[in-house]
């Protein structure tokens, strides 16, 4: 990318306001004029990039001139469910997958309007539907501004990791120097000092550390998330992770009737906000390494293709069973999950968790 020297005019109006609040304080001039001088010189092969800067300071102007043909701000939302809001060409296994990859993995706020979805999710949903685009390079200005940040965080984090499985290149313009370590990216330009460096590696994701205590009454605030049922047997032991001292993170164990010295995982829920970058499988992975470090069996039945992928790496998972779900399976009077996968899982490790 060659040097830039963006000037900015924009002429003054000649209403009376403006006139009579320029002859206040004697100003002269009948036009505003800015002036961004930089360069961004990209590396060769990059994925992630950030323009960032305080309020003032040329970000957007920047991203518009360099580039104008990739820039986004929002999109158009006119559905009354957010999947048909992603192209028409597009079929509905691509859209799952792609909601799924920038981490909003819940589907009962699929079929929503995006209008009643939390800032998290539009967050989520916007970045999904600029991947879905035909662009390969994203320009998304205003990135996290008006999330919460903690929030901003774990986004970030889950939506770098979606970008590189793709071939896509984004880069994020915004005021939030709070997101970069999160975003990992591969050069940032700094708006406040027109400089530019190439950080990839210079970056590290932080820890997320979750407390794990054993709760009940915590239900309600996460069922509705729950893939496949809200329904939670009373008979359960519950348990709920908290980041920052919210709850974010929710798992309840059954016992195996019939068994001895088995449990059996029977809801795990993470908040939409907060997915995308693991907190669920690993949570999973600490509440079963807990019970087999207390002598138990743990057993888990999922059909969540985040679970699957984590386990089917894992050494601490034995896939026991891979099959479907039948018409004689009672989970749902929905026949259109029947002949769903059905997968069916020991943990036998405890390290490394």
């Amino acid at each position: 990318m060659p040097n830039f020297d963006i000037i900015r005019k924009t002429k003054h109006s000649e209403s009376y306001r403006c006139t009579a609040t320029k002859g206040q304080f004697d100003i002269e001039t009948t036009e505003s004029i800015e002036r961004f001088i930089g360069k961004i010189d990209m590396p060769d092969k990059w994925s992630i990039g950030v323009i960032c800067g305080n309020s003032g300071t040329g970000k957007t102007t920047i991203a518009k001139e360099l580039f104008p043909n990739n820039y986004i701000m929002c999109h158009d939302y006119v559905s009354e469910c957010v999947l048909d809001d992603f192209p028409k060409n597009m079929n509905l296994k691509d859209i799952h997958k792609i909601l799924n990859t920038v981490g909003f993995s819940s589907p009962p706020s699929w079929l929503k309007p995006y209008s009643v979805l939390s800032t998290g999710e539009k967050m989520r949903v916007d970045i999904a539907r600029a991947i879905a685009s035909d662009k390969d390079l994203i320009v998304f200005d205003e990135f996290t501004s008006v999330v919460d940040r903690n929030v901003a965080q774990i986004g970030s984090a889950a939506i770098a990791k979606a970008i590189r499985k793709t071939e896509k290149q984004f880069i994020a313009v915004t005021c939030h120097f709070d997101i970069i370590e999160w975003l990992e990216p591969d050069w940032v330009f700094d708006t406040n000092t027109m400089r530019f460096e190439v950080t990839r590696g210079r970056y590290r994701r932080p820890n997320i550390e979750i407390s794990i205590c054993e709760k009940r009454g915590l239900w309600d605030m996460f069922k509705k998330y729950h893939y496949l049922a809200a329904n939670l047997n009373n008979s359960s032991k519950q348990y709920v992770g908290y980041y920052k001292g919210k709850p974010i993170v929710f798992t309840a164990v059954l016992p195996m009737i019939g068994v001895k010295n088995m449990r059996k995982e029977h809801r795990t829920v993470v908040l939409p906000d907060y997915q995308g970058v693991g907190i669920g499988s690993a949570f999973s992975d600490e509440i079963a390494k807990m019970y087999v470090e207390n002598g138990y069996r743990y057993v888990s039945v999922t059909n969540n293709p985040a679970f699957i992928a984590r386990r089917t790496k894992s050494k601490n998972w034995v896939l026991k069973n891979y099959g479907r779900y039948s018409s004689h399976t009672r989970i749902s009077s929905n026949k259109n999950k029947y002949n769903r996968i059905k997968t069916s899982w020991e943990y036998v490790g405890g390290d490394n968790v």
